[in-house]
């Protein structure tokens, strides 16, 4: 699916739209992502600050789409586990960006090639407009090469 049509359906979403979610980059690669939180009367919560299940949410597909979409058909791609360390007070427009490289996406080629399935942390922070850090979220991905691709 290119890479544009992939961020309109997520725009769509359901879940994305109501709760002030918007993907506002995917390059044609998938290797890079921007994500933002814009601050909506139905997403503060008591005290006026982003609600951290929000916050959450912006984060929560994107490993695994991202590596889904690098590796290819031959992998199983799940996310695993995820947490989150609220440092700080979100308002307004916060983002998160995900950025795969080469030198990763080898790693995880060759930590799955013997169809061993193979458990990766991946981490980043969420920001604020004056790019102070509002949370830190890690998502554990689940990898593992299909049966009928191993060697």
């Amino acid at each position: 699916m290119k890479a544009s049509l992939f961020r309109h359906g997520l725009n769509l979403w359901p879940p994305f739209l109501f709760a002030g979610i918007h993907v506002s980059q995917v390059t044609p690669d998938y290797r890079f992502v921007r994500v933002e939180l814009r601050m909506r009367p139905w997403n503060k919560n008591y005290v006026g600050t982003h609600f951290g299940g929000s916050l959450f949410a912006m984060t929560d597909p994107f490993w695994m789409l991202t590596v889904m979409q690098n590796l290819g058909r031959d992998y199983y791609v799940w996310d695993r586990a995820g947490e989150i360390e609220f440092l700080k007070p979100g308002r307004g427009t916060v983002t998160a960006e995900f950025r795969l490289d080469e030198a990763l996406l080898d790693q995880l080629r060759a930590a799955t090639a013997s169809g061993e399935k193979y458990l990766h942390w991946f981490s980043n922070d969420i920001v604020d407009a004056q790019g102070e850090v509002v949370a830190r979220v890690r998502k554990q991905v689940y990898i593992r090469l299909k049966p009928q691709a191993r060697v």
